[in-house]
């Protein structure tokens, strides 16, 4: 347990509350790794777009194939 979370037990905050807390904190700190390296996001959402090129290439002939590389176009970012 997190000192936050042991202080904030103390204070009477409810799991709710606190379960907000932690998602908002997730959430900036998210955004301020963006902000501090954004070619890294450039470089995902090309990765994601070549995937998509590809999976659009092969639909006619191979849409399972091309179903897969859209679920990893959809992963990118989230490993």
């Amino acid at each position: 347990m997190s000192v936050v979370h042991r202080s904030a037990k103390i204070a009477g905050m409810s799991d709710r509350l606190l379960r907000a807390l932690n998602t908002l904190a997730e959430e900036t700190q998210t955004l301020v790794q963006a902000l501090l390296s954004p070619r890294s996001i450039i470089e995902e959402v090309e990765e994601m777009r070549a995937l998509q090129v590809r999976a659009n290439a092969i639909e006619a002939r191979d849409p399972a194939r091309a179903a897969v590389l859209r679920w990893h176009a959809s992963r990118v970012g989230l490993r």
